[in-house]
């Protein structure tokens, strides 16, 4: 991989970015953008997941990046968890609640596979690995 100096150059978040949009369409187009305290709860998911990507690399090192990077594997799963709970509610259909649930998983693994990708390199500062100073 490449110097990277933007976030938005990070293929992670671009795929965050298009589920957000997924999503934004998913409120637009079915039920779910009736339900607001559902959909409230999904917007901040979504935009976690993209948020923290980019506050992440914004900071100092792959470590803290690394911290960031686990935040937004944590709203991928919070996020996975509010789309079973809107197929549940009838609010969108078996097919959007799967395309919804792969992407999903799909950005998971990917920051996933990223995040091992910088224990083993140099992006933002400092190598992130076992031999690095606290």
């Amino acid at each position: 991989m490449g110097r990277i100096d933007r976030f938005e150059d990070l293929e992670v978040w671009k795929i965050s970015r298009e589920l957000c949009q997924l999503l934004e369409h998913l409120f637009q187009t079915t039920e779910l953008g009736n339900n607001y305290a559902l959909h409230n709860q999904m917007e901040r998911s979504s935009g976690s997941i993209m948020d923290n990507i980019a506050e992440g690399f914004g900071r100092g090192g792959n470590k803290e990046f690394h911290n960031f990077l686990s935040f937004s594997k944590g709203s991928c799963t919070e996020l996975k968890s509010q789309f079973y709970r809107s197929f549940d509610k009838k609010l969108i259909t078996d097919e959007d609640c799967m395309k919804a649930l792969e992407m999903t998983e799909h950005c998971n693994n990917k920051i996933g596979a990223f995040m091992y990708y910088l224990r083993n390199t140099i992006i933002r500062g400092q190598k992130f690995n076992n031999r690095e100073k606290e």
